[in-house]
């Protein structure tokens, strides 16, 4: 990746009736920057939860955790290195 990257981890809820094909859409979308996933079903709760660990410039990250959060069920926080 470029010197002007950043690696930060996503951390994704998406509740029962979340919109997880879109959320895979826009996961995939962003691909060439996503270096790993990891999802965990909560089936007491009724949620999933992903981490999503990536490589970019702030602004594809910014881009990928707003569009994230702006799906129906679907909740993203951001946590960033400081590498």
């Amino acid at each position: 990746m470029e010197n002007n990257t950043r690696v930060a981890v996503i951390g994704i809820v998406v509740e029962k009736n979340g919109d997880t094909e879109r959320m895979n859409a826009v996961l995939s979308a962003y691909g060439e920057y996503i270096i790993g996933r990891m999802g965990i079903p909560y089936r007491e709760k009724n949620i999933n939860v992903i981490s999503v660990v990536i490589d970019a410039p702030n602004d594809i990250i910014s881009a990928l955790s707003g569009k994230l959060g702006r799906l129906d069920g679907v909740s993203s926080k951001t946590l960033y290195s400081k590498v």
